[in-house]
């Protein structure tokens, strides 16, 4: 589960309602030189896989996500962490000089709403971990009877 932004070529609007329907996207330019900018911004990501990287920060970590293409139309960032992950993607989005949407929102990435929106996210987050790890402490608590005649009531 991840905080997913999706960067590509976009026209100059003020918001993705006013995208054209005829817009097509140019090309990014090659996974190369995109890779090559990246880690301008973060020289310890790891490229071993030139399609999947990964940027390891202190309490955050971003999968960049640009395919098996030597030209690339558009990159994915799987964002999972702290607070700091939302200046990652920004210092990202600047060395690349592209725009992103943010698709938790649907809407074009913007440094001041990301901090909102990765928190909505975040918040997503826990409340899944939190009822994924609350049944299976109380299965523990009801031992394996207590567990089979549970099941029956439900």
């Amino acid at each position: 589960m991840s905080w997913d932004i999706h960067i590509q070529d976009f026209p100059e609007v003020n918001s993705i309602a006013d995208i054209p329907d005829d817009f097509e996207p140019s090309s990014l330019g090659s996974r190369e030189a995109l890779i090559a900018k990246i880690k301008d911004a973060f020289p310890s990501a790891d490229f071993k896989d030139p399609s999947w990287g990964l940027i390891d920060g202190d309490e955050w970590s971003i999968e960049v996500n640009i395919g098996p293409n030597t030209e690339c139309g558009g990159i994915m960032l799987h964002v999972r962490g702290g607070d700091g992950a939302v200046a990652a993607v920004e210092a990202i989005l600047d060395r690349l000089g592209l725009r992103a949407i943010d698709l938790q929102t649907g809407e074009f990435f913007d440094a001041q709403s990301a901090s909102d929106s990765f928190g909505v996210w975040r918040g997503f987050r826990d409340q899944v971990v939190a009822d994924y790890a609350e049944p299976k402490a109380s299965q523990k608590q009801r031992g394996f009877f207590g567990n089979l005649f549970a099941k029956k009531n439900h």
